[in-house]
């Protein structure tokens, strides 16, 4: 007899027990519009937006190590393949692909230059190129300029938009939770340690590096092709503007860097906050700040790290 059970006791059991959990939350979420005003589903858009770009984020500094300011880079692409691609009447699920296939082609190019560097100069290296996108579309009359691209097609319902930011939610976690339970989940890991050591012991790092990059940066321009139809019309300065990098990374330190589910955790957290400090813009960067550092100092490991440790120390629900 064969012994195929406990064969799948290992990661494909877990694969498929990940999997399962997704294909519930995401159907209770699909369920949502039905009960809820057109506001909440504006802010469950803006949830399900921001967990996915973290999760991206997540997946290249949290699990390899790269920490990465270049985030606005990729998602700006995604607005304004979007933008165009839409404009020329090819249907919106081709455009969003079309976005993923030229972030990851960006990041193809751009890599051997930014893989020579580490540390500071990597992430220095990586918002200097967000910020020579930016520029470059600024300056330039194909992309509209400073005035931006308006969008032809129509601007879809609050209902509508959420459920196009769920569909790429679920596809975008069920990826990365499929890449950490791969065999490259282990490489990333073994170069986020120790490169050098990693490079040793026979792991391929810039194949390992290069794969986590373009996996994050498709996910962010996919994101990104949802937000041009929400917006009507793209514009540099938002596209491509710092404040997406600046959140994304908030969010995932607050929700835990290097867990699964920590930056839907942080994304809940900031995004309800803004809420409640919505009468207050003075004083929510502030507040946001404050609460950054008072989680880098007291809880590392994020809000949803430091409980995990409190009721799982061995991390079984990171």
């Amino acid at each position: 007899m064969t012994r195929q059970p406990e064969r799948l006791a290992g990661p494909s059991r877990a694969r498929v027990r990940d999997l399962v959990v997704l294909i519930v939350i995401g159907g209770i979420a699909a369920l949502l519009p039905f009960v809820l005003g057109a506001y909440p589903q504006e802010v469950g858009f803006r949830i399900l937006q921001l967990g996915a770009l973290a999760s991206a984020w997540n997946l290249i500094a949290g699990y390899t190590g790269l920490v990465s300011l270049g985030s606005a880079a990729f998602f700006g692409l995604g607005v304004y393949t979007m933008a165009f691609s839409s404009n020329a009447g090819i249907p919106l699920p081709l455009c969003t692909l079309l976005a993923v296939a030229i972030a990851v082609a960006f990041a193809v190019v751009v890599s051997p230059a930014l893989f020579r560097l580490r540390g500071l100069y990597f992430t220095v290296a990586t918002l200097a190129l967000a910020e020579a996108l930016r520029i470059f579309v600024i300056n330039s009359p194909w992309f509209g300029g400073q005035s931006g691209v308006f969008l032809t097609t129509r601007t879809p319902k609050s209902y509508e938009l959420y459920w196009m930011g769920l569909v790429l939610a679920v596809l975008a976690v069920a990826c990365i939770l499929l890449v950490l339970r791969s065999r490259l989940s282990y490489r990333m890991q073994a170069v986020r340690d120790d490169e050098d050591v990693a490079r040793q012991l026979g792991v391929r790092t810039y194949r390992t590096k290069l794969a986590a990059f373009a996996l994050a940066g498709g996910i962010t321009a996919a994101i990104g092709s949802v937000q041009a139809l929400s917006q009507g019309i793209v514009q540099p300065t938002s596209s491509f503007g710092i404040s997406w990098t600046i959140d994304i990374i908030a969010v995932t330190i607050i929700g835990g860097i290097g867990t699964k589910v920590g930056p839907w955790v942080g994304a809940v957290f900031i995004v309800l906050l803004g809420q409640v400090l919505m009468k207050f813009p003075e004083i929510h960067l502030a507040i946001v700040g404050v609460i950054l550092l008072v989680v880098i100092r007291f809880m590392p490991d994020g809000i949803w790290g430091s409980a995990v440790k409190l009721v799982a120390p061995r991390g079984r629900f990171r």
